[in-house]
């Protein structure tokens, strides 16, 4: 099903920087304030290149997406960044404190031959088209991925774990820490027997992609603009960062739904199709909701308590399975659409900051919801679905700057 293939990725030097300076997280999580923070760590932070700053004076030919083209090719004619001399997969690893403890993600970077979605290689979110016009500029001015698709894949034999797991006994090329004190390393696997057993087990396997679907539609886009190819120019290929799902080491996170409402009794809308408990307001109610199915929790504007909201129905009618009984789909589908009449939407994941944002800044409630399962995004996946946006959100995130992909030398076998 899908070609994963090794190849001469672009790494920093850690002779001349060190890897917390100059590692930063995905794009689309970093604010202005971490952005800035960023810059000040290191002249050679990848924020530079990945999510440059954009300045008044900007226009076709002098912009944020050229700076970062100038950025990463002067970088490597310092040294700074270097490429490896032969095609590699690179293993990495994060190692984080979940509520359950500390856990270990791990896999690797490869690049994946880019199919159609649904070809093999399948989406589980919706995306918006304003990030992959940024996206898109981006690969245009770098002719290079710069930030990885973060994918995951199920093989039970977990023979590309073993390998990882051999690996990572050994010294990495390159560690971190991020701003929540995670490490993330790196190692280069350039055993040839090792990358024929990595290309091989993934060979027969699907490809689900779990936070970057707005990189890979990008990348979609850029090859059709690139037109007819024999196949084997780089521009068919992106660069994934692939985890096993069956090392059981993924994490989901919920993200907490901030909206604005029309006038209405909202208790009373709800209670057609939902059994409504109150809960003091100072309960812990994320904790309290954790091993419930099919609840939300819900916070009002100058309300003194919290209401556990929980569906009666066996699905949404006018939603397929197994979309129609999920929860961030019935709560976007059915209370959104159908019952409250939302009319707009913000996402956050903390609780208290949730609140907040439903007290001081004009908005009117927060749904609380558990985390969607990793199960459940590989079924939606596999049937050609979608669910709604933020459904998910994997934790930790893959930092960009550990690996670039250039996009303009052939691809080389091994």
């Amino acid at each position: 099903m899908a070609e994963v293939i090794p190849f001469r990725g672009i790494l920093y030097n850690t002779s001349r920087v060190s890897g917390s300076d100059v590692v930063a997280p995905p794009y689309d999580i970093i604010t202005p304030e971490l952005r800035k923070a960023l810059y000040e760590k290191s002249p050679y932070n990848i924020v530079g290149i990945d999510f440059g700053e954009e300045h008044t004076s900007d226009n076709e030919t002098d912009n944020k997406y050229s700076r970062a083209a100038g950025c990463l090719n002067k970088w490597i004619e310092m040294g700074i960044l270097s490429r490896s001399d032969r095609p590699c997969f690179y293993a990495y690893e994060m190692r984080y404190t979940a509520a359950t403890g500390i856990k270990s993600l791990y896999g690797f970077f490869g690049l994946v031959r880019l199919e159609d979605l649904g070809n093999g290689i399948y989406p589980h979110e919706e995306t918006h088209s304003k990030p992959k016009t940024d996206r898109l500029s981006l690969m245009k001015a770098c002719d290079a991925n710069t930030s990885p698709i973060f994918s995951i894949y199920n093989s039970p034999a977990r023979k590309t774990s073993a390998v990882i797991g051999r690996v990572m006994k050994e010294s990495p090329q390159i560690e971190a820490q991020d701003t929540m004190n995670n490490i993330h390393r790196l190692w280069v696997i350039e055993n040839r027997q090792d990358i024929a057993e990595i290309s091989q087990d993934l060979s027969d396997k699907a490809i689900f992609i779990a936070d970057g679907h707005h990189r890979y539609e990008t990348a979609l886009e850029y090859r059709r603009m690139r037109g007819a190819s024999s196949g084997k120019e780089p521009y068919n290929y992106v660069l994934m960062f692939l985890s096993n799902i069956a090392d059981n080491n993924l994490t989901i996170l919920p993200t907490h739904r901030v909206v604005r409402l029309k006038a209405g009794d909202v208790v009373e809308k709800l209670k057609g199709h939902f059994d409504i408990e109150t809960i003091p307001l100072n309960a812990d109610i994320i904790n309290i909701m954790k091993d419930m199915m099919h609840v939300f929790g819900l916070y009002m504007k100058g309300d003194d308590k919290q209401y556990l909201v929980r569906y009666r129905g066996e699905g949404i009618r006018s939603t397929p399975p197994p979309l129609n009984t999920l929860d961030v789909t019935v709560l976007h589908n059915l209370v959104f659409k159908d019952l409250l009449d939302v009319t707009e939407v913000i996402y956050e994941m903390d609780v208290i900051t949730a609140k907040e944002i439903v007290r001081n800044k004009g908005y009117d409630a927060v749904f609380f919801l558990n985390p969607t399962k990793v199960d459940d995004v590989e079924k939606v996946a596999l049937s050609s679905l979608r669910m709604p946006p933020k459904s998910t959100y994997f934790y930790p995130k893959v930092m960009t700057g550990f690996v670039i992909n250039s996009l303009k030398n052939s691809i080389q076998e091994v």
